[in-house]
């Protein structure tokens, strides 16, 4: 994975990122489920001047199966759905849509991010991430004497 620090991006360029690195992780075997390519968890994304919020869908998901790392822009989510039945001797399954398995998502974020004060918070199956941009990579306003 590659991480640059450029200037920051628009939220497009966001969400472009996001996809081809979630398209990268794919390749590299870390598919949700063999027979679907489907993008989970769904997430959206948020920035102001002072923070980014990050949002997953992720019902079927407990909270110990979900893993919330950041380094410097980029945030990874990693976790793990089970399948609610198994197909076994007395059971058949005749249609299963729901994906299930591993996943992981990574993002490049349009900022550095102060890490010591990341939050998370899991409530009826969203994830709600708050990455507050560092106060010294904050925009400031200057001042023109004259």
């Amino acid at each position: 994975m590659r991480v640059e620090h450029a200037s920051p991006m628009r939220l497009p360029d966001l969400f472009r990122e996001m996809m081809r690195q979630q398209n990268e992780a794919g390749r590299m075997g870390r598919r949700l489920r063999p027979m679907d390519e489907t993008v989970f968890p769904p997430v959206n994304v948020w920035a102001s001047p002072d923070d980014a919020i990050v949002t997953a869908e992720l019902p079927g998901v407990t909270i110990d199966a979900i893993d919330v790392t950041v380094h410097q822009n980029t945030l990874m989510l990693r976790g793990k759905r089970d399948p609610e039945v198994q197909a076994g001797d007395d059971v058949t399954i005749h249609r299963q849509e729901r994906a299930y398995g591993e996943f992981v998502r990574a993002g490049v974020l349009p900022f550095r991010v102060d890490a010591d004060k990341v939050s998370a918070k899991f409530e009826r199956g969203i994830l709600k991430v708050t990455l507050p941009r560092p106060e010294a990579d904050k925009p400031h306003k200057i001042k023109i004497a004259h």
